[in-house]
C-alpha cells in the first residue's frame, strides 16, 4: 500500500534532493519543486497530503504560500512543515499564525524531519472527519477531501455521482444497499431516478475500477455491496 504523497519546496537543489531521497527511502511520494509558483501549481494538479515549505523562496516566498494555501477552502485542510533558517523567529512565528502545523530548523537530521512528518500526519488523520478521511481497501484509496480514487497508485477519472456511489459502498465494506437507499444516499431523497440507473451507473464504474471492479458484488432481489 502506498504511503502518502509529500510535496517538497526549497530551491537550493541539494537539500531538495536529500529531502527527496530520505522521505522517498521511507516509501513516500514525493514531489520536489524550487519556487512558490511552481508549488502552487503541483498542488493545484494534485494535492499533496503534506507540503515542506521552505521559508525563503525567490519571488514569492514560503509565508505567502502557506497564506494562500490556509485561505483557500480546497486546500487549507493540507498540513504545512515550514523549513527555516536559524534566526528566522519572527517568520516561524507568522507562518504558525497563518495555520502552519510545525517547523524544522536547518541543519536538520533525517531522522527529526521523519519524525515530524509522521507526527503531522498521523495528527491530521485524528483530525480528520470520517466523512473526509482517506479510505484505503483492497487496492483502492478513496480521498473524500479531494475527490480523487486511486487503483494502485493510479487515479481514476470518476462523475460525482460515480465517486459517491463508490464512496458510500466502500465506506461499510459487506454492507448491502438496496438500489433506493443507493439514489437516496447518492442523490438525496426524492431524486427522479429509477433502479434502472443505479444499475448502469454499477455497470460502468465496474470497467473504470479495473482489477477493482470485482469488488463491487451484486446481491439478487436486494441490491449491492462491497466485497469485504
Amino acid at each position: 500500500m502506498a504511503k502518502e504523497s509529500l510535496l517538497v519546496v526549497d530551491d537550493e537543489e541539494d537539500i531538495l534532493e536529500l529531502l527527496n531521497y530520505n522521505l522517498s527511502k521511507e516509501g513516500y511520494q514525493t514531489t520536489g519543486v524550487t519556487s512558490g509558483e511552481e508549488a502552487l501549481q503541483a498542488i493545484k494538479a494534485k494535492a499533496p497530503d503534506l507540503v515542506l515549505l521552505d521559508l525563503m523562496l525567490p519571488g514569492m516566498d514560503g509565508l505567502e504560500v502557506c497564506r494562500l494555501l490556509k485561505s483557500e477552502a480546497g486546500t487549507k485542510h493540507i498540513p504545512i512543515i515550514m523549513l527555516t533558517a536559524r534566526g528566522e523567529e519572527a517568520d516561524v512565528v507568522t507562518g504558525l499564525e497563518l495555520g502552519a502545523d510545525d517547523y524544522i530548523t536547518k541543519p536538520f537530521s533525517p531522522r527529526v524531519l521523519l519524525a515530524r512528518v509522521r507526527a503531522v500526519l498521523r495528527r491530521r488523520k485524528t483530525m480528520l472527519p470520517a466523512a473526509e478521511a482517506p479510505l484505503r481497501i483492497h487496492e483502492l484509496e478513496i480521498h473524500p477531501g479531494r475527490h480523487e480514487v486511486l487503483v494502485e497508485g493510479q487515479r481514476l477519472d470518476l462523475t460525482l455521482t460515480e465517486f459517491r456511489l463508490l464512496h458510500l459502498l466502500a465506506s461499510r465494506p459487506g454492507w448491502v444497499f438496496t438500489r433506493s437507499q443507493i439514489i437516496d444516499k447518492v442523490h438525496g431523497e426524492n431524486y427522479p431516478a429509477t433502479d434502472r440507473s443505479v444499475d448502469v451507473q454499477i455497470v460502468t464504474l465496474r470497467k473504470k475500477l479495473g482489477i477493482c471492479g470485482k469488488y463491487l458484488e451484486t446481491v439478487r432481489g436486494v441490491g449491492y455491496r462491497f466485497k469485504d
